[in-house]
C-alpha cells in the first residue's frame, strides 16, 4: 500500500490549511471535501470516536499534485506556523517540508494512476 504517516494532520483543518495556501484561497471547513467511506453508519453516531476512513476530493488530490517543487519550502514554512500545529514539538519548517513532500508525492502518484487519497483516522 502506498501511504504516508499523517499523524497529527487532520484532513479538514491541518491539511486543509496547506491546501488553501497552495490554491491561494481562504481556508474553509469544507475545502478538503472528505467523505466518510467506513464504517457504515459512523457519520450518524455522534458518540463514535473511530477509527474511520475518509476519501479526499479529487480537487484536493490534484491541488497537492500540482504544487511545484520550488513552492514547497515556502508553503511548508507557512504551514509550520499555523495555530493547530503550535502544540507539537516537531513542526519546524524543515520537518513540515519533508511531510509536505510526502503528501505531494502521494498525490502525484495517486493522480497518475487514477486513484483517490484515503485517510484512516483514529482519535
Amino acid at each position: 500500500m502506498d501511504a504516508v504517516d499523517g499523524k497529527g494532520i487532520d484532513p479538514p483543518v491541518v491539511l486543509g490549511k496547506v491546501v488553501s495556501f497552495a490554491l491561494g484561497v481562504p481556508w474553509a471547513a469544507n475545502l478538503i471535501g472528505e467523505r466518510l467511506i467506513w464504517p457504515d453508519g459512523a457519520g450518524q453516531d455522534p458518540e463514535y470516536e473511530g477509527p474511520w476512513v475518509v476519501v479526499l476530493s479529487e480537487r484536493v488530490r490534484d491541488a497537492l499534485a500540482e504544487i511545484s517543487d520550488d513552492r514547497l519550502p515556502g508553503l511548508a514554512d507557512r504551514w509550520s506556523h499555523i495555530e493547530e500545529l503550535s502544540h507539537y514539538s516537531d513542526t519546524q519548517p524543515e520537518v513540515m517540508l519533508s511531510r509536505l513532500r510526502e503528501f505531494v508525492g502521494l498525490a502525484r502518484r495517486a493522480r497518475t494512476s487514477g486513484e483517490s487519497i484515503y485517510c484512516w483516522i483514529c482519535l
